[in-house]
């Protein structure tokens, strides 16, 4: 009987930890409208960091284009920020093609739609924040 008490405090002590480690992890809808046609695929990438945007992606994805759009979610991301950069692969050749000055030849996007101006987009320009609630963005080519 002394040990009871002892029991019910462990099992109290277990069950708010537990409710504490609550997932924080949000998913990220990308929807994609405006492709210019339905062939190739979409290439998307999510970024946690300004030193690897528009470098290594956090997570990225290929997806098909129907009815020129596409949409993918990222799944379990964590809080923090974070920007989305994508490319239309319309010739399928696994690359972004570029003429000889480096300028694309094929349609890319940012998060918020954001646009360079003589070069990339910029981070502060593409980057959001998730926090406690899922995040859509919606670009436009």
């Amino acid at each position: 009987m002394q040990n009871l008490p002892k029991i019910i405090c462990l099992l109290l002590i277990n069950l708010s930890f537990s409710f504490a480690q609550e997932n924080k992890n949000q998913n990220v809808t990308v929807n994609v409208s405006n492709l210019n046609s339905n062939d190739g695929k979409v290439f998307i990438a999510i970024y946690d960091s300004k030193d690897s945007f528009l470098n290594k992606g956090f997570k990225s994805y290929v997806t098909k284009i129907e009815n020129y759009s596409c949409s993918l979610t990222f799944e379990n991301i964590p809080s923090g920020n974070y920007a989305i950069s994508l490319y239309h692969d319309e010739n399928d050749n696994n690359k972004m093609d570029s003429n000889f000055m480096g300028i694309p030849k094929e349609d890319y996007g940012c998060s918020n739609n954001a646009k360079g101006f003589m070069g990339p987009p910029k981070w502060e320009d593409a980057k959001f924040e998730i926090n406690n609630k899922p995040v859509i963005q919606n670009i436009q080519l």
